[in-house]
């Protein structure tokens, strides 16, 4: 495919980058992708297309717009029954994505799409569109190789199939980051057994192809053509004959080759025939042959009587089930057919979000050749959602209104319960904005006792409006729950006053806002935060104030969905993931191999001359005493003292000229002087005690650098490093690089004497060495600041991170002296984009997942809201779009302890009201359970203990435990408080100690 090399916008797309990369992007912005249907389903489904940014989008459906639509279809208003579908669709879905046309087919009432209008497009997708037409569509692109999708949702129930052709490849299965890793060996002989370095397993798998580089002696593997892979264990694999290649001396890294993969489809008249399921939920292993007939007997339903089945129709239901025993080759779930049948004619926006989703990270992977496309049907279900008591057809018959498709589905009564159920939204974000539109269309808190809270204290940026969809180029700089609100409440007019936004964080500081009263006036928590800190505190409230919660999150294509319910399942701090593994501090000071460690010393770098002197500096001039304080209570008084000194009076500017000098400076001081220290302290042929050499494995030996202007990465650094030393001084900065050469090139260097006397940290369990530089006297700097009295009002200014401002240097600097400190250890430097996504731990993230994964949560809402207490009720979900894969489980139940005979779990708690004495307490454990207290507790005070002493037992028994706590720690209780939360210790009667829950002091 040709690919326009044109410009993409990494402000917007940025995150979405990180999910797809630059090449998959320009493939996507050479489609043209159709989409026929704009009913819910058809609408989400373009709504992530334009997101994602596809070269144009083009919109087809020219029946009229009905009042149920508007459950399922947000880009519809009241207003717009009675117009055509796509004409009355297309303005607001063009307002997404400035980059993405989107025009509407214009077509005749009840006109069906024909094979002359999907002529010219890259991707055809079908919504709401007829069997057979289906088939007559799909052989013509079929024959030409043209990816074709297919997709409906019915009620609980959803479809998708797909066909891109006969020969389609997909260049990059996974979109998992190709392994690396270095190499101790390679055997010389028909199977070329490689080792590994015993540090990190390999992580390759039989199949995988991998090409090498550094390799010392067998050089001919050096950027071979990618050999075969053969796992032998989790440090070795085989590569294949290498007896007519070069004695392997030493080094070597191995770098994963991702191979194209070409993937046969088969066509929908064929696969109806024979079909490929994909599953969706291995505990319903059975049920896609079921629902593929299903499906089919309502096409044919459809098709002779011009409807689909009623709502709880019996009639229509027996019908659908002898028409799926007609086209079955295999035994039928009847009851699963009574269901389709029901919901037939049911339309929810949760299911709508689901396959939307997904269907569109289709579409991407048939425009982008990036990722593994689904093969070849999927059926998905969500039948545990159904209310426990199922709506009569009374109840489920249609009223007239935008609620119809889900009233089809769950009922009047069920409706009812959505309207008048009350939920706390935390965070307003990707996932947030996908919420309150699917709540919006729900109906959820439009009801007389029904309300949303929702909570964000972020401001719209550019790159959110890549996914959170409800914010527009005119809102950037609002606050995001505020413009959320607003904007579902156009959706659903019925919303209005039922939204109640705030700008607060939630935490500890803001208990006085989310206290007891919030939380009693709430039915349940849905998080939709970015963070791992937020969620365990919102858990820990939730299990406090006995709430459901709905928890999720997204990373790139992956999500998951966890269901937090009282007294049933365990909670999200219940289990969480181990800590990523960081490099150690040598590696990063002395010896980095990779470039994830020259980024992350030039993080660090970067805070170490543009953050924390410049604040040091400010608590000289304005903190009384700083000196006295510093001297006696800082562990590195020196280091900051010498600070203070270089930034107020050494390395203090007049001119930008002076910052340019000093730029230099830290050129030559860094990527030269410290590197010839170095090698003079450790030369390139020092060996180990053991007599190996000492530069090898993961040590790279490196090389000083001289100073070149016209070097890019040179002058790039010098022009980051000097505009931020202006900036801490108020200076005003430049960017013509001419300015910079000459001024850097007119600076005399002395040359560079090495220390004998400085010693190397050679590994994280030595302690730091002491240095020359370390004694230096205090006294002695001190006498050179001048007095803070001296410079009255005068401050510097630190520089505030923030990684998506492309004017600020930021981002420039730290991609420059990451890249100069990774060409003194010969890695392979990195671009901006990629610096940028690790200095600034960027979390990748695309439209499709959100809404898949936001979907699925309100699946799990239907469930809260009817208040299921069964374990097998509520599922826990993983899924990946780029393999693709979905995985369920039931959640994991709370755990269970005990003490004596009585059971508890996290969700039990010891009750005391009114404010009762220590003693009180103490007694009430001897007296009911025959249990010893031994310590108490509060936050990080210790209120008592066994071994206090006689004195301060007798003076803290008798307190009132507020009195005790504000006694211990000196401190007042905040005037709102109503509760304590207290910890105790207690043994039994053999002296073994015993856990028991918390207690909640009720004051």
């Amino acid at each position: 495919m040709d690919v326009d090399e044109a410009q993409i916008d990494e402000g917007l797309y940025s995150r979405q980058l990180y999910v797809l990369g630059h090449e998959a992007m320009k493939r996507m912005a050479a489609s043209d992708v159709l989409i026929v249907g704009m009913k819910g389903l058809g609408v989400e489904i373009a709504k992530n297309i334009v997101l994602a940014g596809v070269k144009s989008v083009t919109i087809y459906d020219p029946d009229l717009v009905e009042v149920q639509d508007l459950g399922t279809q947000f880009f519809l208003r009241e207003g717009d029954v009675g117009r055509q579908r796509g004409e009355a669709t297309v303005t607001r879905l063009a307002e997404l994505n400035a980059y993405v046309p989107v025009k509407n087919l214009p077509g005749g009432i009840g006109q069906p799409i024909s094979l002359d209008l999907v002529k010219g497009f890259q991707v055809i997708v079908l919504t709401d569109v007829p069997l057979a037409k289906q088939m007559e569509i799909n052989d013509w692109t079929h024959e030409h190789d043209i990816p074709f999708i297919a997709a409906d949702t019915r009620g609980l129930f959803g479809t998708v199939f797909n066909d891109f052709g006969a020969k389609f490849t997909c260049v990059d299965p996974t979109g998992e980051q190709p392994l690396t890793g270095m190499i101790v060996s390679v055997s010389q002989d028909e199977i070329g057994l490689v080792t590994c370095l015993d540090e990190t397993r390999h992580g390759l798998e039989d199949g995988d192809f991998v090409t090498f580089t550094e390799v010392k002696g067998m050089d001919e593997l050096n950027g071979c053509q990618p050999r075969k892979v053969s796992v032998k264990g989790p440090y070795t694999f085989t590569i294949g004959d290498t007896t007519g290649l070069g004695n392997y001396i030493s080094g070597g890294i191995f770098t994963q080759v991702k191979m194209p993969k070409l993937v046969a489809f088969k066509s929908l008249r064929e696969s109806l025939k024979s079909p490929e399921f994909f599953i969706t939920d291995y505990a319903k292993f059975d049920r896609p042959p079921t629902l593929h007939a299903g499906f089919q007997a309502l096409a044919t339903f459809k098709g002779q009587y011009g409807r689909f089945p009623r709502p709880r129709n019996d009639a229509d239901a027996v019908e659908i089930i002898s028409l799926a025993k007609n086209v079955a080759s295999d035994e039928v779930d009847e009851k699963v057919l009574r269901e389709l049948a029901f919901q037939a004619s049911g339309d929810i926006s949760p299911m709508v979000a689901v396959i939307g989703g997904f269907v569109a990270q289709e579409v991407l992977k048939a425009c982008s050749a990036k990722f593994h496309p689904m093969v070849q049907y999927l059926y998905f279900d969500s039948l545990e959602s159904l209310p426990a008591t199922c709506p009569t057809i009374e109840e489920a018959a249609p009223r007239g209104s935008r609620y119809d498709g889900q009233i089809a589905v769950f009922g009047q009564s069920f409706q009812e319960k959505i309207q008048n159920h009350r939920q706390f939204l935390v965070g307003s974000g990707a996932i947030g904005c996908e919420m309150l539109k699917n709540w919006s269309m729900m109906g959820l808190a439009t009801g007389p006792q029904g309300a949303i809270y929702v909570t964000d204290l972020d401001t719209i940026e550019k790159s959110n409006l890549n996914r959170q969809f409800l914010f527009r180029p005119k809102d950037l700089g609002r606050f995001k729950a505020e413009t959320a609100a607003g904007a579902v409440v156009e959706m659903n007019p019925t919303l209005k006053g039922k939204i109640q936004t705030r700008q607060e964080p939630v935490g500890p500081d803001t208990e006085n806002i989310f206290g007891q009263d919030f939380f009693d006036g709430l039915d349940g928590v849905t998080n939709a935060l970015d963070n791992v800190k937020a969620r365990v505190y919102m858990d820990q409230r939730c299990v406090f104030f006995r709430k459901p919660l709905l928890e999720s999150g997204t990373l790139g294509t992956k999500g998951n969905v966890q269901v937090v319910i009282p007294h049933l399942t365990e909670s999200y701090a219940s289990s969480q993931d181990p800590p990523e593994k960081e490099a150690p501090s040598c590696t990063i000071k002395n010896f980095p191999n990779a470039i994830q460690h020259t980024i992350q010393w030039a993080r660090e770098y970067f805070e170490n001359l543009f953050i924390k002197p410049p604040q040091t500096v400010n608590q000289y001039l304005s903190e009384p005493n700083y000196l006295e304080t510093t001297l006696r209570y800082a562990g590195n008084h020196t280091e900051q003292l010498r600070s203070i000194v270089l930034y107020l009076v050494t390395h203090k500017p007049l001119t930008f000229e002076e910052c340019i000098v000093w730029a230099r400076f830290q050129f030559e001081e860094n990527y030269n002087n410290t590197i010839q220290q170095l090698l003079y302290s450790l030369p390139k042929d020092a060996v180990t005690s053991s007599g190996q050499p000492f530069w090898s494995g993961p040590k790279r030996a490196p090389d000083a650098l001289t100073f070149d202007s016209n070097n890019p990465i040179h002058l790039d650094f010098i022009i980051a490093a000097a505009n931020l030393h202006a900036f801490n001084y108020g200076l005003r900065g430049e960017t013509n690089p001419a300015v910079f050469k000459k001024v850097a090139d007119a600076v005399t260097v002395s040359p560079f004497t090495p220390k004998s006397n400085i010693k190397v940290q050679i590994s994280d369990s030595e302690a730091p060495p002491e240095n020359p530089s370390d004694n230096e006297d205090p006294d002695a700097l001190i006498k050179l600041l001048p007095l803070p009295s001296s410079l009255a009002g005068y401050r510097l200014t630190p520089v505030e991170f923030e990684k998506d401002d492309d004017t600020n240097f930021h981002i420039d600097f730290i991609t420059a002296a990451s890249n100069l400190r990774a060409l003194n250890y010969n890695i392979t430097t990195a671009d901006r984009h990629t610096t940028k996504q690790i200095a600034g731990k960027i979390i990748p993230a695309i439209a499709t997942t959100t809404a898949l994964v936001t979907g699925l949560v309100c699946l799990e809402l239907y469930k809260v809201i009817d208040q299921k207490n069964k374990l097998e009720d509520y599922k826990n979900g993983f899924i990946n779009l780029a393999l693709p894969f979905f995985g369920f489980s039931e959640p994991i139940a709370a755990q269970k302890n005990k003490y004596g005979t009585t059971e508890w779990t996290l969700w039990d708690r010891f009750e005391f009201r009114n404010d009762p004495p220590l003693r009180e307490i103490c007694d009430w454990f001897q007296q009911e359970h025959n249990l010893e207290v031994t310590m108490v507790s509060q936050g990080v005070s210790m209120l008592w203990s066994s071994f206090i002493g006689k004195k301060k037992s007798e003076e803290r028994l008798p307190m009132k435990m507020s009195k005790l706590v504000e006694f211990v720690s000196k401190k007042p209780l905040p005037t709102d408080a109503r509760h304590l939360l207290v910890e105790v210790m207690v043994s039994d009667e053999d002296g073994e100690d015993v856990e028991v829950p918390f207690i909640v002091v009720r004051l």
